[in-house]
């Protein structure tokens, strides 16, 4: 019998970050006709798995098993690490790889660098977020970032790309080289640009952008929010449950997002009930829920594995055979007996 052994691909961020640049609409169309299988239940998303370390609460590994169950399937598992410690060794917090399986032979067949993916898709998610809560399509007066690490940088980047006009850019961070490092990597996007403290970044955009490594809530003034922003709020341990409680809330997944002490989660144990989420991201998009200008609009999306499965599906497809590193015998011959 021939050796029909599966071979096995690598795609690095070398092949990746091109890709991801010179194709921002198919990004955001990925992400959101994700959002729409899970919505139609053409979705397998499991609940992400959390390796701790003890002696150091702040460090995570991350895992995300996923399916899509589409007429073109893809399956795979996202591990993705938070060492937050990191970044004062000159490296990235995060750092990622997807491993893509074969649908019906459950080989593995491609590895890629996960993180420029991670950030893309997260990005996208704010996007559609955005467009879908936002009161005056794409221009917002003032954008107020809370956390100048690469998911502000990225979603910054791709509204820009997409047509979104931003008047004026408020930085808050507690490092003031990284708010000057992003102010500096972000000149020409948008019109005035300057740092501030939190509760004035706040109180004065009309979008507030909040990518941070935060493990517990330390924003805990509602009246900070009485102006009814749009919230995206990537990072979803920052808002104390007070503000969850007055605000529209909409996540990815409802059930995903109250879990593992996110802010959603906090209010819902606070109150005993998650009356207070208005939906999923594929309620708005489907017009099943339509936006609350009275209130703050807080979009705070829990992340899942299949996000990452359709980026890498569309890279997958599309990157040339060059842009790929194929093992053909990165497997065993199969067992045959003889």
């Amino acid at each position: 019998m021939a050796n029909t052994t599966p071979s096995f691909t690598v795609i690095g961020a070398a092949q990746i970050a091109p890709w991801l640049d010179a194709n921002p609409d198919a990004l955001v169309k990925a992400v959101k006709q994700a959002y729409l299988q899970h919505a139609h239940d053409n979705t397998i998303n499991p609940d992400s798995y959390f390796l701790r370390f003890p002696d150091h609460p702040r460090q995570r590994i991350i895992a995300l098993p996923a399916s899509i169950e589409s007429d073109n399937p893809i399956t795979g598992i996202k591990w993705i690490s938070s060492f937050p410690e990191n970044i004062d060794k000159g490296l990235d917090r995060a750092s990622t790889v997807l491993i893509v399986n074969d649908r019906h032979t459950g080989y593995p067949r491609a590895c890629l660098e996960g993180s420029l993916i991670s950030a893309a898709r997260t990005a996208a998610s704010a996007i559609l977020g955005a467009s879908y809560l936002h009161p005056t399509p794409k221009k917002i007066k003032q954008l107020g970032v809370v956390g100048c690490g690469p998911i502000a940088y990225r979603t910054l980047e791709l509204l820009v790309k997409l047509g979104w006009e931003i008047d004026t850019l408020c930085m808050c961070d507690l490092s003031e080289t990284r708010s000057q490092m992003f102010r500096d990597k972000s000149v020409g996007w948008t019109g005035t640009s300057y740092s501030a403290p939190l509760e004035s970044t706040i109180r004065e955009s009309d979008m507030v952008l909040i990518a941070t490594s935060a493990t517990q809530p330390y924003i805990t003034s509602p009246a900070w929010f009485s102006h009814a922003p749009t919230v995206l709020h990537m990072s979803l341990r920052d808002l104390a449950p007070e503000i969850i409680l007055v605000g529209q809330n909409i996540a990815d997944d409802v059930s995903h997002c109250l879990k593992a002490q996110t802010s959603p989660h906090l209010a819902s144990l606070q109150v005993g009930h998650h009356d207070f989420m208005a939906g999923g991201i594929a309620d708005l998009i489907e017009r099943r829920v339509a936006p609350d200008n009275s209130r703050p609009r807080i979009f705070s999306p829990f992340g899942m594995g299949i996000l990452d499965l359709a980026v890498a599906q569309q890279l997958l497809e599309t990157l040339n055979t060059e842009d790929k590193v194929c093992i053909y015998d990165f497997f065993p011959d199969a067992y045959s007996g003889s």
